[in-house]
């Protein structure tokens, strides 16, 4: 089927100003995360969860199924979640048990100090490995506040600036023509818990599982006539 590269299909790629370093999240690897907390004893049925960079819910619709509760939000206006600024507002929120994100790189470590100064039970955030580098954020985070757990994908989690593209398929908005969705870029999931000593940080694989955990629409449909227009739903960039 050949790419339909329109104007107003191209123009869903940029749904935020770049400044804010939105890539959405594969459902599927946030699904991987919930098996994990649920291997170790969290009952996530009856836990809170917020998500605080929740972009276009990509995140937030997996966490719903398991979760009892979901409470998205993001600095930019998305769709019809609050408006907050997560790092600077948090100590106005309501406490929950876990924060769970993929914030913008460059704010990582702030979003991950606010995390847990409301979460009950923990904070997990799905960064780059390179996360793992750097002296500065080694003195201020790692060196007194080491991860409880870090858990490396074993397969690729491809995420696009701006846009969800399931991986190995055709990416409608690559410069190239019949360019697929890949990646170079490896990604892990860091977890804190609240309340303890985290003590030496415990690496774990993710096994391979990306087949296993998708779902019948967890991507959008880029290039059909009937997809969301810029100015419209999710994908409403200009709404105050």
């Amino acid at each position: 089927m050949a790419q339909n590269r329109s104007t107003a299909v191209m123009q869903r790629r940029k749904v935020a100003p770049d400044s804010l370093d939105y890539f959405p999240t594969p459902p599927f690897a946030t699904r991987a995360l919930c098996e994990f907390l649920q291997s170790i004893g969290e009952d996530l049925e009856t836990l809170s969860c917020r998500e605080p960079a929740c972009g276009e819910m990509h995140m937030v619709r997996p966490l719903a199924e398991y979760f009892g509760m979901v409470l998205p939000s993001d600095v930019h206006r998305y769709g019809a979640h609050p408006l907050i600024d997560f790092p600077l507002e948090h100590r106005s929120l309501e406490r929950v048990d876990w924060v769970i994100s993929n914030p913008p790189f460059r704010l990582a470590a702030e979003f991950i100090h606010a995390g847990r100064a409301v979460a009950r039970h923990g904070v997990a955030m799905l960064l780059r490995g390179a996360f793992l580098e750097g002296q500065e954020r080694y003195n201020s985070l790692f060196g007194p506040t080491p991860p409880a757990y870090v858990l490396q994908f074993t397969e690729r989690v491809a995420m696009l600036e701006g846009r969800l593209v399931r991986y190995g398929e055709i990416d409608p908005f690559a410069e190239k023509p019949g360019t697929r969705c890949s990646t170079a870029t490896s990604y892990c999931w860091f977890i804190w818990f609240a309340g303890e000593d985290q003590g030496d940080t415990r690496l774990r694989w993710i096994a391979p599982c990306r087949l296993r955990l998708e779902r019948p629409g967890d991507y959008p449909d880029y290039t059909t006539a009937n997809s969301p227009e810029v100015g419209g739903g999710l994908f409403d960039a200009e709404a105050a």
